[in-house]
């Protein structure tokens, strides 16, 4: 696991969007695996700010990501396909983008597709990923055994409270998720991890201790063999 330390948020953002844009220009279609959150948001723009400029060209890249709320429509705000349209495919064209449908009468089947299209892909090259406060992954949440499959989960309790905020008074906020398993994440060819706050730096400390914890589901990343983690110091607590 490579580990970048950057003195911000600004840094972190322009790390992270280097190593996307050395991925695309040596392999102009690449698959990408994407996240949602917060985090990202610094790298969406830059990566937006580069192809205006010239510096990158996403026209044969095609993109996954790794979750979707459910059940949830696709044009809901607070849905991660409105999500990365706002911030990210309304700016940026791509040969293809897809997330899971978080609105299907089947999300068992919708699962076993998405997998099945992601393979059919040739997998993924890089995949982006971001850290809960309590270490999950997508939505894999702490647990004692995860899925290999993308799956519907349900959420736990941390996990919804610390999106809460992003819910009306009185909506109805999913209590479910369709995200990707460990499977199609471990098949990716490289990861990318972004860790940026000091609410971070908690559970980036139990990471970088080396040890699995089956708690943690991040912690898995350690097997991978080629993980970068961009932190900010913040999150590292340096």
């Amino acid at each position: 696991m490579k580990k970048i330390v950057c003195d911000g948020y600004d840094e972190l953002s322009r790390a992270a969007a280097d190593i996307v844009a050395e991925q695309v220009s040596r392999k102009p279609n690449s698959v990408l695996g994407l996240a949602t959150g917060s985090t990202p948001l610094g790298l969406y723009s830059e990566l937006v700010r580069r192809q205006s400029a010239g510096e990158i060209d996403f026209s044969k890249v095609r993109s996954f990501n790794l979750d979707e709320y459910y059940p949830i429509s696709k044009d809901h705000p607070q849905s991660y396909n409105y999500y990365m349209r706002e911030n990210l495919f309304s700016k940026v064209s791509f040969a293809s983008t897809r997330l899971p449908d978080g609105n299907t009468d089947d999300p068992q089947g919708e699962c076993a597709k998405y997998d099945s299209e992601i393979e059919a892909a040739g997998g993924i090259d890089l995949q982006l990923l971001g850290i809960g406060i309590n270490g999950h992954i997508g939505f894999n949440e702490p647990a004692d055994s995860y899925s290999v499959a993308t799956y519907l989960v349900k959420l736990t309790e941390s996990t919804l409270a610390a999106n809460s905020r992003f819910f009306a008074n009185g909506e109805t906020q999913p209590v479910s998720a369709l995200t990707m398993g460990f499977g199609a994440i471990f098949s990716a060819k490289s990861i990318l991890l972004l860790i940026s706050g000091q609410n971070k730096a908690p559970i980036a400390k139990r990471l970088f201790q080396g040890k699995i914890h089956t708690d943690v589901p991040a912690s898995l990343l350690l097997l991978h063999p080629n993980v970068t983690v961009v932190i900010d110091r913040a999150a590292d607590g340096s």
